[in-house]
């Protein structure tokens, strides 16, 4: 299937929309689709896999602090690729940081590094940049 080049930026809460946005700022730079959403994997877990379903989407950068279920949430419900940022939001994001690189065999989670949307969206490039090439 051809590669639309479009990207969604989901986080968990309204809080965090200022990193979705320094990740939407870099793949609006690069000619790149993309759509925000804030849909939470514990407060609306029915609504975030009704989303993925149908989202016209190549890949999803998800962010989360915390126990950051968000990414793995994601992985586990889609072929698509995920990007995981683990978020700040407590211990130095290092909790959030062992949350997504630790996802079970089969629920591949790509992670760049803690409150780091910019390389997130950078991945996410080369990564679509494959299948346009094609």
């Amino acid at each position: 299937m051809p590669c639309k080049g479009k990207v969604a930026i989901i986080v968990g809460s309204q809080r965090d929309l200022p990193h979705a946005e320094k990740a939407a700022a870099v793949l609006k730079e690069h000619g790149i689709e993309y759509e925000i959403k804030v849909l939470s994997a514990h407060r609306n877990p029915k609504e975030l896999e009704e989303y993925i379903n149908v989202a016209d989407v190549d890949l999803f950068i998800a962010m989360a602090g915390l126990a950051a279920h968000l990414p793995g949430f994601i992985a586990s419900r889609t072929q698509k690729p995920v990007i995981g940022v683990p978020l700040n939001v407590a211990l130095g994001g290092l909790d959030a940081l062992l949350s997504i690189v630790q996802m079970p065999r089969g629920v591949p989670v790509a992670t760049v590094g803690i409150d780091n949307a910019e390389n997130a969206a950078y991945l996410a490039i080369r990564i679509l940049r494959l299948c346009m090439e094609k």
